[in-house]
């Protein structure tokens, strides 16, 4: 599927000791796309919770069948076609979502939002050091959306506006580049019901992500990003709300998942800023970090009494020429480990 696969795939001394109950011979089989398999996991949910939990699940059911594994399709293949029908039993439960408002209750009453999503967006950013683990990996040659940008926010937040079955479909054929058949026998239908759920989630995708903007955003650790990023980190440090705003996109959107209110425009974001999350003359210290392949910061607000200053989430750019095109804040401070950071800092 995507060049020379790893050595366990191709390796029947493993297979046959791992299907007689071997387990060290099992995880050399599997190992090679752990990762790439908890990546997939989730595009599909849009959690690093969710997806390290399904990919756990994956891997004890695929260590139970693998003596009925018979080789008609790779290892891989049959281990993503495990994968794929995992993330839809736990989309289908739904049971790894809070259900009350209290899950994205505010601090503050907001302002009047741009926009208002019928139901929260359970979203959560993945760390760049796990996405490089993959990146050198070549999608499938029906593949329409390289890693990094099938990684993105927008596209994952594109992604959950689309229907279980629909979202599994698009990501294994234009993500991953499997085949129509490929898939077909992974989700046990056929060919034109995958090609009747791709056209449908396509069309989605395409009103969602008219335009992908790949031409015009800056290169990973290019002087552009660098540029925009330092002047970025710099006035929000400062508290200059005019500063940030003289950097947004005309369309830049300011998005909190799971909280369902939506800021669209400097005038709605420079309200915003002034009288949430710097109100008050509070002031917050950036730490650098990247998720989605776009770069991001930790971020820890001053407590006046104390030297700490305590976590207060994550914040992820996307960028589009010189300018800021979105700003995603995520509040969870149990997802600052992933990314290397800690729970508070010493006053700096």
């Amino acid at each position: 599927m995507r060049g020379t696969p790893p050595a366990g795939d191709t390796d029947p001394d493993a297979l046959q000791r791992a299907r007689g109950g071997d387990g060290e011979a099992f995880r050399r089989l599997v190992e090679p796309y752990r990762r790439e398999l908890q990546v997939h996991c989730y595009r599909i949910l849009g959690s690093v919770q969710d997806a390290e939990d399904v990919l756990q699940e994956t891997l004890l059911a695929a260590w139970r069948g693998i003596g009925d594994y018979e080789g008609r399709a790779s290892l891989r293949t049959w281990l993503y076609r495990i994968a794929t029908n995992r993330c839809l039993n736990a989309l289908r439960a739904g049971a790894r979502r809070p259900q009350h408002a209290a899950a994205y209750r505010t601090e503050i009453p907001m302002p009047e939002p741009s926009h208002r999503r019928e139901e929260p967006s359970w979203l959560e950013p993945y760390p760049d050091a796990l996405i490089d683990e993959i990146a050198d990996r070549l999608p499938g040659p029906e593949a329409r959306y390289e890693v990094r940008e099938s990684v993105s926010l927008a596209f994952l937040a594109a992604l959950q506006r689309l229907p279980a079955r629909q979202r599994a479909v698009l990501v294994l054929r234009d993500v991953l580049g499997f085949r129509a058949a490929e898939v077909a026998a992974m989700l046990d239908t056929t060919e034109n019901a995958v090609a009747m759920a791709l056209k449908r989630a396509r069309a989605v995708l395409a009103r969602e992500l008219p335009d992908s903007g790949r031409e015009s955003t800056p290169l990973p650790d290019s002087p552009q990003e660098r540029r925009i990023v330092d002047a970025f980190s710099r006035a929000l440090q400062a508290g200059d709300v005019d500063a940030i705003v003289a950097m947004l996109r005309n369309d830049a959107w300011l998005t909190m998942p799971p909280i369902p209110l939506e800021y669209q425009g400097p005038d709605a974001i420079g309200h915003f800023l002034a009288t949430v999350a710097l109100r008050g003359g509070r002031r917050y210290v950036l730490i650098p970090t990247r998720a989605n392949g776009q770069p991001a910061f930790g971020c820890y607000v001053r407590d006046p009494g104390t030297p700490l200053l305590h976590a207060h989430g994550l914040l992820v750019l996307t960028l589009a020429g010189e300018r800021i095109s979105a700003l995603t804040r995520f509040h969870d401070n149990s997802l600052l480990p992933m990314f290397g950071l800690p729970r508070s800092l010493r006053g700096v």
